[in-house]
């Protein structure tokens, strides 16, 4: 008699998402080497070798996924591929020092164009004084991938968690929000009349600075440098990857808190608030959700107000509360809704 085989239920990923993929692969993880001193769950493993401590990150850049080569400039990919990995350290209020580069690609490029790309990783590099150490490459069967791990250092009282905010800790965010966002849709629309007319020239006037976010944007290494200059260490800090809410949340469930966060104080600059409103989108539903700002958001105490309230690229947008709270939006109107993270979830774009 044959054996008989229970047919299981499959879980697609798309039911649980990135991140509850996330969670489901790292739960059972059991550190046992002394020198590991935090792994997963924040933007960068801490490691400890002698007096410094080591922080480690990696990230992958897939075709048609991350990006899109019939409007991404090949050098710009590989300049973006270095910076979205060192915002990973300068939320850890790091600084990093060595990238390993490995790449996997299809026969349909060309030397040149791979040297393309690596004369953005060296630009990238050159403008964040980081050695690149080594790598790997591959052939690949549907198009480009683009591996990028970062290794940096930091003193051990220097270095700044997820899971540190208090009751009460102001929040704040660097920069502007939602650019990166609409400068992709920009660049969707382009696409979209390129292929319905190829002599169509496209339409980007005085949208630079939206293509710019989008597709070079820059790890806030200025602002860990003005941590230093001012004496100023967040309580907590994560980069705006999968956009600010989903951020927020993060920071909030790692330290055990809520968080209120007010529209009004959403910095939105008037480019992207107006582009917004050309595509029906909300402003604030860009902001909050858009995500690859790469911005920093970070809490510091009520104590440090006084340190940072004349930088007028540092933004104060809410504060953190009890978790009981949960997490609140405040509108212009003040009116309070709950806050929801709808950011980017890579198993949502696979078809």
């Amino acid at each position: 008699m044959g054996e008989h085989f229970e047919q299981r239920k499959l879980t697609p990923l798309t039911e649980i998402g990135e991140f509850g993929l996330i969670d489901h692969l790292t739960k059972n993880i059991v550190l046992v080497n002394p020198e590991t001193r935090y792994g997963v769950g924040d933007d960068a493993a801490v490691l400890q070798y002698g007096e410094k401590l080591m922080l480690v990150s990696t990230d992958i850049l897939t075709e048609g996924i991350h990006f899109d080569l019939t409007y991404f400039p090949l050098q710009h990919l590989g300049y973006k591929a270095i910076a979205v990995n060192l915002s990973d350290i300068y939320a850890m209020n790091g600084t990093p020092k060595q990238v390993t580069v490995s790449l996997a690609v299809s026969s349909k490029f060309s030397l040149e164009a791979i040297e393309k790309i690596y004369s953005g990783i060296h630009r990238a590099c050159a403008n964040f004084n980081v050695d690149i150490i080594g790598g790997d490459t591959a052939s690949s069967n549907a198009g480009l991938f683009l591996s990028v791990t970062v290794l940096g250092s930091a003193d051990p009282e220097d270095v700044v968690y997820r899971h540190g905010a208090n009751e009460k800790d102001l929040i704040c965010v660097t920069g502007d929000l939602g650019a990166a966002f609409m400068g992709l849709l920009l660049l969707e629309r382009e696409k979209t009349v390129f292929k319905a007319d190829p002599n169509m020239q496209p339409d980007f006037a005085g949208k630079d600075f939206l293509l710019e976010k989008q597709l070079k944007p820059e790890p806030r290494k200025d602002i860990i440098d003005l941590f230093r200059e001012k004496k100023i260490k967040p309580t907590a800090m994560i980069d705006i990857s999968d956009g600010l809410a989903s951020e927020v949340f993060h920071l909030g469930k790692r330290s055990g808190l809520g968080a209120t966060i007010y529209e009004e104080k959403l910095p939105i600059f008037q480019t992207t608030f107006d582009t917004a409103r050309e595509f029906s989108i909300d402003p604030t539903t860009a902001a909050l959700n858009g995500g690859e700002d790469y911005e920093l958001l970070f809490t510091i105490t009520q104590h440090d107000y006084e340190k940072i309230k004349t930088f007028s690229d540092i933004s104060i947008i809410g504060h953190m509360v009890e978790a009981s709270y949960g997490f609140q939006l405040i509108s212009k109107n003040g009116v309070q809704t709950p806050l929801k993270a709808q950011g980017w979830d890579a198993f949502n774009t696979i078809k």
